[in-house]
């Protein structure tokens, strides 16, 4: 884990770590999670923000294996009753890319116990393809729950290990924002966040096998910095 600030005496920290178990660690420690998973996960997440969905779950898909706790029956159920709250539909998100609807559900039997036991209407199913996810659902006014290997595990980590708050970020530019907008909206997200809970910031690269998840991590860091959140 990287620590960008070593002020003590400030809330406002900001750290760089990766995977699930580096999700679940600063959970526990009380920060709020950013969840970077470039292909597709968070860009995902962005690009169903964009088209005017209302929150973002994640969870993790029923055959990965990390090694700390996860929770997807837990996330399907407050997704959905995060969605009946608001009166409004639940559209899932996952893997594989390339395949049909059975194939899909295959893979999410656990966050769809959680789903079907809120009671909640699951409007779509839909593969997980990033910022053309747009194009596939009416996301407007809906809640977004994203099953995956990666990000998903990481965001049901830090989730589960209670974080204050979980969100996602990305470089990747959607239908929407160009050049560095995306970067800067997921970097100004994490700080709206972290000054409502009074906590510190940590970016999770969700796999440190990922080139593009620890440079993109790196680099909504460096905005939070110039955003001032580390100034006393």
């Amino acid at each position: 884990m990287e620590r960008l600030s070593n002020n003590r005496e400030s809330l406002h920290t900001l750290n760089i770590t990766s995977n699930a178990s580096g999700a679940a660690q600063a959970a526990r420690k009380g920060d709020v999670i950013v969840i970077v998973d470039i292909i597709d996960m968070s860009t995902t997440a962005e690009a169903a923000l964009d088209a005017g969905a209302i929150e973002i779950f994640g969870a993790s898909s029923d055959k990965v294996s990390v090694p700390v706790t996860v929770n997807p029956e837990k996330i399907g159920y407050f997704a959905g009753k995060k969605a009946l709250k608001y009166n409004t539909e639940l559209i899932i998100v996952t893997e594989p890319r390339l395949g049909t609807e059975e194939e899909r559900l295959d893979n999410i039997q656990q966050a769809m116990v959680g789903v079907k036991r809120s009671g909640v209407k699951v409007a779509n199913i839909i593969p997980n393809v990033g910022s053309q996810v747009a194009d596939l659902a009416d996301f407007k006014d809906k809640v977004v729950l994203i099953i995956t290997d990666s990000g998903g595990a990481a965001f049901d980590a830090a989730y589960t290990h209670g974080a204050p708050q979980v969100t996602t970020g990305t470089i990747v530019r959607t239908g929407i924002k160009k050049g560095i907008k995306p970067a800067k909206d997921s970097a100004k997200r994490a700080i709206a966040l972290a000054e409502k809970y009074n906590t510190g910031i940590t970016l999770v690269a969700a796999s440190s096998n990922s080139y593009e998840d620890v440079l993109a991590a790196e680099h909504i860091a460096k905005l939070i910095i110039e955003e001032g959140f580390l100034q006393v």
